[in-house]
């Protein structure tokens, strides 16, 4: 009868989960849309100026109206600023407490006014938190449990991100490798539901065409596996660089106090002014960049080097100091423009010295594309499929995992972290909650290889406050335990705690297991 019950119960959530995804795929539909209307118009608008200058005044006067808008939606609500990976993550750990519609609609709005002005930040972080707030909603709406409401909020995160890309599987991997860290078949079903709900919503409006569906004909050979691992070097070390940039731009605005903090977007909004009145085609999120590569390939000469190179710092320079400002608007595809930039440079490098034919650079823009993500996001997984989902294409598995795991090796050694990680790390939580609540919550503990608690019984591990050890599922098998039960790698700890502690008893667990 229990089970019966248990049964019955997830089933809801999977519907649930379903209807998830379904709206998502709407909301982010009408992201996407707005953002892809509204990009056309400014792109109209600034080749206006180059035949009638008065059109800077519309431009100027749009630019601030923006800025005001979006930096106030921000004001009222701290955690509409940003890509929202970061509150997503600190949401499931039970650090972050935010109301749901509050964020949704100024987030879609905010975030379409922003994007779509050609600043160098994207869509998808942004996304992945409208699925989520979602999730939370419908949780709320269906009087979810704390544990249901947060599989529903990861379903919402996966979701989100899988129609922003038109890819599903990327979707729920990021979500389990990066944001959520749990692979327990309960979050990862719900979550795959959902994004493939979501994604059929967006592919019948968008098409079911690969969102960076660059042609290339030619496989890589082998006996030029040697340009992967200085590739993944490249990427390894430039990736550093953009971890570090990110933070050390931050200090730039605590100096800039003649307006108010909530104004700062204002600088970079009419910074792009210059760019896309000289260089549309390199402004915006990336995806122009990207497509208009293979123009530049075509060509010789160190000339198109240098020019690619200049690309490359206008971009990190730039996305950096528009996303540090505080903007609703992401970083996710700002990062995998980057990575081209990265391999279309390296590639014209190769060729110019006679070490590489010039029909290959495509492949080496595809690669960079993962390498440079699985650095800076630490999520070579995601990385790889993601790639291969938004270039629709199975011929490049084997190089995207060559230089992801060169550039992840050079990352360690330099002691990188993630970087959605050290965003929640150096976030302002206002909103967590430590006081004990009274209700009880669940918490799934994965225990990896190398953890200190492996072949320690129940009773020797010294346990949090007011935790207790439910079950602990072995493969098929669930086991009830008691203080003689060992632990061993692979197992997956059910924890009860109380619902208020779930902060408290989330990073001690990390401690515990000895990962920090």
């Amino acid at each position: 009868m229990i089970f019966k019950k248990v049964k019955i119960s997830a089933y809801k959530v999977l519907m649930q989960a379903l209807l998830v995804g379904l709206l998502v795929g709407i909301v982010v539909g009408i992201f996407r849309f707005g953002i892809e209307k509204m990009s056309a118009l400014w792109l109209k608008l600034f080749e206006l100026t180059h035949d009638n200058p008065y059109w800077f005044v519309v431009v100027i006067v749009g630019l601030i109206l923006t800025g005001v808008i979006a930096g106030y939606f921000v004001h009222q609500q701290a955690h509409v600023g940003g890509s929202g990976i970061p509150e997503v993550k600190l949401q499931l750990q039970g650090k972050l407490d935010i109301p749901w519609w509050p964020i949704l609609w100024r987030k879609l709005l905010g975030g379409i006014m922003v994007i779509s002005t050609g600043i160098f930040l994207g869509p998808e972080g942004p996304s992945l938190q409208l699925g989520s707030t979602i999730g939370q909603g419908v949780g709320e709406k269906f009087k979810q449990s704390k544990t249901n409401s947060r599989i529903l909020l990861a379903t919402g995160a996966a979701s989100g991100l899988a129609a922003a890309f038109g890819a599903p599987l990327s979707g729920v991997m990021f979500v389990l490798e990066e944001v959520f860290h749990n692979f327990s078949s309960r979050v990862w079903m719900n979550a795959l539901a959902g994004a493939i709900a979501a994604d059929f919503v967006v592919s019948n409006v968008f098409g079911q065409k690969a969102v960076l569906a660059i042609p290339y004909k030619h496989t890589f050979p082998v006996n030029l596996y040697w340009q992967l691992v200085i590739l993944g070097v490249i990427l390894g070390l430039l990736g550093q660089l953009y971890k570090h940039s990110l933070f050390s731009f931050k200090k730039i605005y605590t100096h800039i106090t003649w307006i108010p903090r909530w104004l700062h977007g204002l600088i970079p909004l009419l910074m792009v002014i210059p760019i896309a009145y000289y260089l549309p085609a390199i402004t915006g999120p990336g995806h122009r960049l990207i497509f208009s590569l293979s123009g530049f390939i075509t060509k010789s000469g160190w000339n198109v080097v240098l020019l690619l190179i200049s690309f490359y710092i206008l971009r990190i320079v730039f996305s950096i100091f528009s996303y540090d400002s505080g903007l609703p608007s992401g970083i996710f595809l700002p990062i995998l423009a980057m990575g081209a930039v990265i391999g279309a440079s390296y590639g014209m490098l190769m060729v110019n010295l006679h070490l590489m034919p010039a029909h290959l650079v495509v492949n080496l823009i595809i690669f960079s594309m993962a390498g440079y993500f699985a650095v800076i996001i630490r999520a070579p997984f995601t990385a790889i499929i993601l790639i291969t989902e938004m270039v629709g294409s199975l011929l490049h598995l084997m190089p995207l995992v060559v230089v992801a795991f060169v550039g992840l090796i050079i990352d360690n050694l330099m002691d990188g972290k993630p970087i959605y990680g050290m965003l929640a790390a150096h976030m302002q939580l206002n909103d967590m909650t430590q006081d004990e609540s009274g209700h009880e919550d669940q918490i799934t503990v994965p225990v990896y290889e190398g953890s200190s608690m492996i072949d320690k019984s129940i009773s020797q591990i010294s346990w949090p406050k007011n935790t207790l050890v439910k079950l602990i599922k072995r493969g098929s098998r669930d086991i009830i335990p008691n203080g003689k039960t060992k632990i061993v790698a692979g197992d997956a700890l059910i924890l009860v705690i109380d619902e208020g502690q779930r902060a408290t008893v989330y990073d001690e667990m990390t401690k515990l297991q000895g990962f920090i």
